[in-house]
């Protein structure tokens, strides 16, 4: 591998994690217009296990943005991210994988008080990324729910 297939490979390991971490903002902060410039034109997400929908990214937005709309405080971590990068006999193709895990607190905002309950959840999330004209884009991504935890509101 030469220093400049290195580099390569480097930076779309790089520009690879921030479009994953990106997916956790835009879902944490409801950008959805961000949540769906991240996706490929055809870019679907599956969210069926974790008991949503499963179809093209603005419908999962579209989704997202309902189900979650009753946690206004969320804090998606991403984590363990495993990526594999298509390799193309030593040259970096224009695919790539990543397995990484979830976890994934929500909740009112802070302060609030009222019948909304905190739920925690945990997971991993498969995303099948693309390289495009724009960069790299998420081709799909399927979540994976492993738990989920309701806590108990505290007596009084």
């Amino acid at each position: 591998m030469t220093q400049r297939v290195a580099l390569a490979t480097v930076m779309d390991r790089l520009s690879i994690d921030a479009v994953i971490t990106d997916y956790a903002a835009a879902v944490d902060d409801g950008a959805w217009e961000d949540y769906a410039a991240l996706f490929t034109p055809d870019g679907r997400a599956d969210y069926r296990d974790a008991g949503g929908t499963e179809g093209p990214a603005a419908e999962a937005a579209r989704w997202l943005a309902e189900s979650l709309r009753l946690f206004p405080a969320r804090q998606h971590l991403i984590v363990n991210r495993r990526l594999d990068l298509q390799d193309l006999g030593g040259y970096p193709g224009d695919e790539a994988r990543v397995r990484a895990d979830y976890l994934g607190p929500m909740g009112p905002d802070a302060g609030a008080t009222g019948g909304v309950p905190a739920l925690v959840t945990g997971g991993r999330c498969v995303f099948e990324l693309l390289r495009t004209d724009a960069g790299w884009r998420i081709r799909t991504v399927t979540a994976h729910r492993k738990w989920r935890y309701v806590p108990q509101a505290p007596p009084g």
